[in-house]
């Protein structure tokens, strides 16, 4: 999730451009006047517990937990937010100690304190949950407390990226009067320390935040209630919006409805278009007989049309990637289109054959049916259709909901399979590391030991993120070399909600979580 800043970006207001002004959507006034603003999104937590998730789940952890650092609005690098301060005390980056601010309490009254900070972090790692941060904690050592306030992490090696893990909401501050050491915690009670408290939660359904009036941080609050709306699909949540139903949609808008919201909307509603990190690949089972094979998985590499994907399938909201660095970040490169060029089904053919693979491969792709867009069942219907009629692969599709999704690739179940990442924090290292090694995020193990034991402790140790790109740019020509993992596109950033709406500029974070207290009521024009 790195080195973007929130203005100017492109600003789409549809039939009244002449509302906004510099990198605002305008107006303030009186947050309460017409109740919660209600944000629609389809993507729903799976836990309420932070030691348990490692995806969209925190959307919602931003905005009722705190965390040590986060991002202030426009900020790309990590701030204090519950700490009053953080620093290196060391030049090797492996000490790192932060104080927190005096008198901090959770919502329901218990003190926020260093001890409670150390419980938050180990108790991350002790649980080790499927699915779940830990892989985040990989060059921490030992977490030690001095008094209510001191935290200091002694880390195992050096880490210039760990302020970054510390500013990600997996690393949210829990009490530990409430969540075990050892257990996730399974009740929808949450008492956090974060902008707003969690009043009422209703899985797949609704998330009701009202202000906490012991917040202390760097949030200034333009409203003082949002409830967050989980719906199915993008159809059901923009009919809400045009019904009036929610205030706000973000996080699953699909293709069709962004460009009928651009090119069909009234005077009610308005699109804010800006960059985005998220990014979707292939993952190729190292365990698949024909999906181990390196020809095989360069064939298929030769053959993805990845313009056609953007085009045909996601009407150009999404952009081309050629690496699993997107664009935007230091180091972003373009090895995949510099290796293979064009797709090309002769290219494709001559590294089969080179193998001595000579009949179609037979492979079954899988991919989530309720978790990266309505279109992602396109888009692999799009990718049978080019490799099927290569003549060289034999494609089968499967499907399966998110939850059950995550269990089959953590089996090791799935030949092919298809994830989206949205970037834990704004650098390269984080669509590397997490991507890599024996224990990843992928539940599939990706040995690469030039990339684990040398490039990416090599950058990490670098303070100044700048001078890291010949390392990332150096395990971005390995990962190519593999063809482990294959990229396809990068999204942007699409927030549609009616025009009296202020603050969508402002509401998204670096790691593209939207900050809820950014949003309020326009009341004069």
């Amino acid at each position: 999730m790195f080195n973007r800043s929130r203005c100017p970006r492109r600003v789409a207001v549809i039939a009244s451009l002449s509302l906004v002004a510099g990198c605002s959507l305008l107006s303030d006034g009186d947050p309460d006047s017409q109740g919660p603003i209600v944000v629609g999104t389809t993507s729903a937590p799976s836990t309420l517990d932070p030691a348990g998730a490692w995806d969209g789940s925190w959307e919602l952890y931003r905005n009722i937990f705190q965390t040590l650092l986060a991002y202030p609005n426009g900020a790309t690098t990590p701030q204090p937010d519950a700490a009053e301060s953080c620093s290196f005390t060391d030049s090797t980056s492996r000490t790192y100690r932060c104080e927190l601010r005096a008198g901090l309490k959770f919502a329901d009254g218990d003190p926020l304190t260093a001890e409670a900070v150390r419980h938050s972090i180990e108790r991350i790692r002790t649980i080790d949950a499927p699915g779940g941060p830990a892989g985040l904690l990989g060059s921490l050592d030992n977490v030690r407390t001095s008094g209510d306030r001191e935290i200091v992490f002694h880390l195992n090696r050096s880490d210039a990226t760990f302020p970054f893990v510390l500013a990600t909401p997996a690393m949210s501050i829990v009490d530990p009067d409430d969540y075990p050491a050892d257990s996730l915690r399974e009740d929808t009670t949450v008492h956090g320390s974060g902008p707003y408290k969690l009043r009422s939660y209703e899985e797949g359904g609704k998330a009701v935040l009202v202000r906490n009036d012991t917040y202390q941080g760097f949030a200034e609050r333009q409203n003082d209630a949002v409830t967050i709306r989980y719906f199915k699909d993008s159809a059901g949540m923009v009919k809400a919006l045009r019904d009036k139903q929610i205030d706000v949609t973000y996080r699953g808008l699909a293709a069709d409805d962004i460009l009928a919201l651009q090119e069909h909307a009234g005077e009610d509603l308005q699109l804010v278009d800006g960059a985005g990190t998220d990014i979707s690949y292939l993952v190729f089972n190292p365990e698949d007989p024909w999906a181990k094979q390196p020809a095989v998985r360069k064939a298929i590499a030769q053959i993805v049309d990845r313009g056609a994907i953007a085009h045909k399938v996601y009407k150009d909201t999404v952009d081309p990637l050629y690496s699993m660095v997107p664009k935007g970040l230091t180091g972003h490169a373009t090895p995949f289109f510099d290796d293979y060029g064009e797709p090309s089904v002769p290219k494709a053919r001559e590294i089969l054959s080179g193998a001595g693979i000579t009949r179609p491969v037979p492979l079954t792709l899988w991919y989530t049916t309720d978790r990266y867009g309505s279109e992602t069942a396109l888009m692999f219907r799009e990718l049978k259709r080019q490799l099927d009629g290569s003549g060289l692969f034999s494609i089968t599709l499967r499907s399966r909901p998110w939850k059950s999704y995550v269990v089959g690739y953590q089996k090791g179940e799935y030949p092919v399979f298809g994830r989206g990442w949205f970037p834990d924090f704004p650098d390269a290292d984080n669509f590397i590391a997490p991507f890599v090694g024996e224990h990843n995020a992928l539940g599939t193990p990706y040995p690469a030991k030039e990339i684990t034991d040398r490039l990416l402790p090599h950058a990490r140790a670098e303070s100044d993120r700048a001078q890291t790109v010949k390392d990332v740019e150096a395990a971005q020509r390995i990962m190519v070399d593999d063809a482990r993992l294959i990229p396809l596109w990068q999204g942007r950033q699409f927030l549609a909600a009616s025009v009296d709406i202020s603050g969508g500029e402002q509401a998204l974070d670096p790691s593209t979580i939207m900050m809820m207290w950014t949003l309020h009521r326009k009341t004069s024009w």
